[in-house]
């Protein structure tokens, strides 16, 4: 049976960032992920971790100015330094968190700047990144995203982010394989899945195309669980979704995978990435 983990920055937003441990433990949860865990303090997040009997196990890199619609800066020319910064920093929280995978954010092709200069830069900001995480203990991942959320995002597709991690040949470097986002750009999941398995460190999901709960959409997850399953998938599968109302009200899609949710009130909320 799979293990799901609660992504903290799209799920229990009705409450603050620090409380969500609490929430994600209460409705059955073991483990947690999150986007960008750096609006709190390390210390303070590795305390309600400790609380609340969780592990953490992915965290993205600091993804520049967000507000301004960065998403990521490791494909970015001229930008290298702060690459830098923000791979340190993100080493910093996974050695505080104890968190084993860091997803490197690509970032988005910025005007001007030709695809092959990006491609260029990430794929030596990658080989950086694996090095230094390799040297921590810890894992870097990298994420293919469909073009339709992040236009201009550098690796869209499972079989692009598959073909990177094979020439760049590090170990420490892997493949996220967010079914919402393979889906919308490719489709044919089972077989990707099972094709590129031997570079999946980690996998997420979503309903597709709203991006909602898993048991809404186009995507039949029950039968893909199963085929984690069967093909001997270990890793963590993180519910990286945006819940139609209160995230405890739309969890009976888990009830069959040991997940029991507190049902209370209905709320909104979340912000996308």
């Amino acid at each position: 049976m799979p293990k799901f983990a609660a992504n903290l920055s799209t799920m229990f937003t009705d409450r603050p960032f620090l409380e969500r441990c609490a929430a994600a433990r209460r409705a059955g949860f073991e483990a947690v992920e999150c986007q960008f865990p750096y609006e709190a303090e390390a210390a303070d997040i590795k305390a309600e971790l400790a609380a609340h009997g969780l592990s953490m196990l992915l965290i993205n890199t600091p993804p520049g100015d967000f507000a301004a619609g960065e998403r990521g800066l490791a494909g970015l020319p001229g930008r290298e330094a702060e690459f830098r910064d923000a791979l340190d920093r993100a080493l910093a929280y996974a050695d505080a968190l104890d968190c084993p995978q860091i997803h490197v954010m690509a970032g988005m092709r910025p005007q001007g700047t030709s695809r092959e200069a990006c491609w260029a830069t990430y794929k030596a900001n990658l080989a950086i990144a694996g090095k230094a995480v390799a040297a921590a203990g810890r894992q870097a991942l990298i994420e293919p995203i469909n073009t339709r959320d992040i236009p201009d995002y550098l690796l869209n597709t499972p079989a692009e982010g598959a073909a990177l991690v094979e020439e760049l040949g590090l170990p420490a470097v892997r493949l996220q394989f967010d079914f919402y986002h393979a889906q919308i750009m490719a489709g044919d999941l089972a077989k990707s899945f099972e094709r590129h398995l031997p570079v999946i460190a980690h996998v997420q999901i979503a309903g597709v195309p709203e991006r909602g709960e898993p048991d809404v959409g186009e995507i039949h997850y029950p039968y893909l669980f199963e085929l984690l399953d069967r093909l001997g998938y270990g890793g963590w599968v993180g519910c990286e979704y945006f819940p139609a109302g209160r995230t405890e009200n739309g969890l009976g899609w888990a009830l069959r995978y040991g997940i029991a949710p507190a049902v209370t009130h209905m709320a909104t909320g979340g912000e996308r990435v």
